[in-house]
């Protein structure tokens, strides 16, 4: 009994997903973590601001995410459940992967 209760609470995953174009065209995916939304992270010289428009977008499922990255030239994707996920796709390597005050951060070209 005190498995299930462990594991209906525990928060489902969340995943912010944005798409963007760029002049040409192309599409360009944004990730989140939906518990990192509207937040900043600073580590030395390096800044993660998660309060602009450019990550804000709509709850997604992970089947969707996947369609939208399907065919995209660039993603970026910041959280530990949102690079693991794209981690797991194998569209980014971990040596891409960095950290930023200890939150997972990965940019690649893809298409």
């Amino acid at each position: 009994m005190h498995v299930v209760q462990s594991i209906q609470s525990k928060p489902r995953y969340r995943m912010i997903v944005k798409l963007h174009r760029t002049p040409d065209g192309r599409k360009l995916v944004a990730i989140c973590d939906s518990e990192l939304i509207g937040k900043k992270f600073e580590e030395g010289k390096l800044q993660l601001d998660l309060s602009s428009n450019f990550y804000k977008g709509e709850e997604k499922s992970k089947e969707e995410a996947l369609n939208l990255i399907d065919g995209a030239y660039m993603i970026n994707v910041v959280g530990r459940e949102s690079v693991e996920f794209v981690l797991k796709l194998g569209v980014v390597n971990e040596r891409s992967i960095i950290k930023i005050d200890n939150v997972p951060h990965v940019q690649a070209i893809i298409g």
